[in-house]
């Protein structure tokens, strides 16, 4: 594959895997760069690369610990402004602080927004992103954003598995559209599961609406953060006769308890990509399986470098 030598890609310490699995696809190095901590706790980087006039791409989600992952793709960006590259690229596979995106009570911040905003402050000109839970948050950016979803990946590995008597599950009212795209690339039914908040971290699955007994259920969603939605929904499934259970999740945030609650509930496969990377304890569940998003992102910074459609990816890959 040939790319200009023009292109550099760096690599955040969040997620150095999934960057070292991205150049592998384009068949280059990845960017040389030192990232240290002064005496003080403070981070710096130096970018060992020549990037004058390059088209740059920073790999960092902002997954745990969030606020320092941040700040270190801000330095990352900020670092090769004052080096004169061409182009810079955030590449966000998980964006922390989506959730925050709406004033739901008084008093309290828009984070996304905010977030957003130092990024474009930091020298960022376009981004790069994984589901960012909300398609509105790409208008949070005042600057160019492409926006790919893990269902490119997900879908392809459940449709492998061939799944008989399946129903494509929607956790939460406000996944329904993911749920109907699945169903349809799958051939599959659709079922919503309506849930009602019992605290800011217990959630109950109070009723099902679609059909599940004797079938086969395929739950999406684009988070697993406590996991309370979809253990609450799973066992409300056994109850009502569904059958085998799997989950299809782009971001394992896998936050608090969700590990034991995965374990615990009645689950026969959990599958999450890898734009967070994977704890040791995730890693040893044998019902968890980690799909690579590399190639995705891969071919989506071949693109953006060679000003190709990206949305053409979404029927291509």
């Amino acid at each position: 594959m040939f790319l200009n030598e023009n292109l550099k890609v760096f690599s955040g310490t969040s997620n150095p895997e999934l960057a070292a699995a991205v150049c592998r696809y384009l068949d280059i190095p990845l960017g040389g760069a030192e990232i240290e901590r002064f005496p003080d706790g403070e981070k710096v980087i130096r970018v060992e690369d020549d990037v004058r006039g390059t088209d740059c791409f920073v790999i960092q989600s902002t997954c745990k610990p969030v606020d320092e992952h941040v700040m270190e793709l801000l330095i990352y960006l900020d670092c090769l402004r004052r080096a004169s590259a061409r182009r810079i690229t955030a590449v966000i596979p998980y964006f922390g602080y989506a959730r925050q995106d709406r004033k739901d009570e008084g008093r309290v911040p828009i984070t996304a927004k905010l977030v957003a905003n130092i990024i474009t402050a930091a020298g960022a000109n376009r981004v790069l992103a994984i589901d960012l839970h909300a398609q509105q948050l790409q208008g949070f950016f005042d600057i160019p954003v492409d926006h790919l979803t893990g269902e490119l990946v997900l879908s392809k590995y459940f449709l492998s598995k061939r799944i008989s008597n399946l129903t494509v599950m929607s956790p939460d009212v406000g996944n329904i559209k993911t749920a109907a795209r699945f169903a349809a690339h799958m051939g599959g039914e659709l079922a919503i599961v309506h849930k009602k908040r019992l605290s800011g971290s217990d959630v109950e699955a109070a009723e099902i609406i679609g059909e599940v007994e004797g079938r086969n259920i395929l739950m999406c969603d684009d988070i697993i953060a406590t996991a309370g939605t979809i253990c609450s929904a799973a066992r409300l499934i056994k109850e009502r006769g569904g059958m085998d259970i799997y989950v299809g999740a782009t971001h394992g945030v896998f936050a608090g308890s969700a590990l034991k609650r995965l374990e615990e509930a009645p689950f026969k496969e959990v599958v999450v990509s890898d734009t967070i990377p994977p704890s040791d304890a995730a890693g040893q569940m044998g019902k968890i399986r980690v799909l690579s998003v590399a190639s995705m992102l891969g071919e989506a910074i071949k693109r953006i470098h060679r000003n190709e459609s990206v949305s053409s990816l979404f029927t291509s890959f």
